[in-house]
């Protein structure tokens, strides 16, 4: 029954238990952490709650709010509920329906959900999605995520023929993943964080959704999930790839190269070195998504060149659900 299900908003002091939800969960990532979602909590209005059932902690959802609309939490690339276990489908049903009615009683008017892309799952629980339709829900985004499967496949002519190409100048281009110093005072974050900043700003007019300190801090405190991958010329950094691991997935967060870079095909060496090591260990490679206005336009010219490394497409929902 849908009111077998209760909801409390979330508080510092839960932080252990939600965390440990997490970690356990059958579609929870890091990002879902409060150590992540923290980083920037003085930009959103947060709105996250516990879902306990017969007085056990069954569900987390990090959402924040914005006048009548509660939304998936603006500062994470998907959300939805964070699962303790499978619930089943009639019961997932049944909590969305008391979600709608707590919301309802809080004088809220919908809700914005993101889902999460099924690649993320460690066992399929799309549930939300059927009580997202039988609870009246719109499709109101899709996004076309450009990812490569678990299983090693052979690369597209014109990335062999680049990857080729930076192989003959292993003399002057080195790779390494970052092993320095921690983050907090390497100098290897600053100077990608430079070469980055420059190329979208000249290449695409935008600028890197996280701060240099931001990541610096993120990266300290999950150390095992964020990595700097480098390429050099010379001594000189060139290219570079920043990747969230998560437990199916390999997601490349930011990627760059300048000039000598690009004349040296850098990136795709650092790309294929990612994309071996995501398969390795069963992952599927995320480039993400290739949409801008709210998904109703495709960067085409982005998306071929995810697509020239063998990149195909799954897709990322967003539902609008009334209260």
């Amino acid at each position: 029954m849908a009111d077998s299900f209760s909801f409390r908003p979330y508080r510092d002091a839960d932080e252990a238990a939600w965390n440990a939800l997490v970690a356990a969960s059958p579609n929870g990532t890091f990002l879902f952490d409060r150590r992540f979602m923290g980083y920037h909590a003085d930009r959103f209005d947060d709105a996250s709650l516990l879902v306990e059932r017969r007085g056990k902690l069954v569900a987390v959802l990090p959402a924040h709010r914005r006048g009548e609309r509660v939304a998936s939490h603006g500062g994470l690339s998907y959300g939805g509920l964070v699962l303790a276990d499978t619930l089943g489908t009639q019961a997932t049903w049944d909590l969305m329906q008391a979600l709608q009615t707590h919301w309802r009683g809080q004088g809220v008017r919908e809700l914005l959900y993101k889902t999460m892309p099924s690649i993320y799952h460690r066992l399929p629980c799309e549930d939300d999605r059927y009580a997202l339709l039988r609870c009246g829900a719109q499709l109101v985004r899709r996004d076309a995520l450009s990812v490569i499967g678990p299983t090693p496949a052979h690369w597209p002519p014109k990335r062999r023929r680049a990857i080729t190409q930076a192989t003959r100048h292993r003399d002057e281009l080195a790779l390494s993943a970052h092993e320095g110093a921690s983050p907090e005072t390497s100098d290897d974050w600053a100077l990608f964080w430079q070469l980055l900043d420059h190329e979208l700003q000249a290449r695409h007019g935008s600028r890197p959704v996280h701060s240099l300190d931001e990541m610096r801090l993120l990266a300290s405190r999950f150390p095992t999930q964020i990595s700097l991958r480098l390429a050099r010329w010379s001594g000189h950094i060139v290219a570079g790839l920043v990747l969230f691991d998560t437990p199916t997935v390999c997601h490349l967060q930011y990627m760059a190269a300048d000039e000598q870079g690009r004349r040296c095909a850098a990136l795709d060496l650092l790309l294929e070195q990612a994309i071996a090591g995501a398969q390795a260990q069963a992952k599927w490679f995320d480039f993400g998504h290739s949409n801008e206005d709210e998904g109703r336009l495709l960067n085409t010219g982005l998306s071929f060149y995810k697509e020239s490394f063998g990149a195909s497409t799954v897709v990322h929902d967003h539902y609008l659900l009334p209260c």
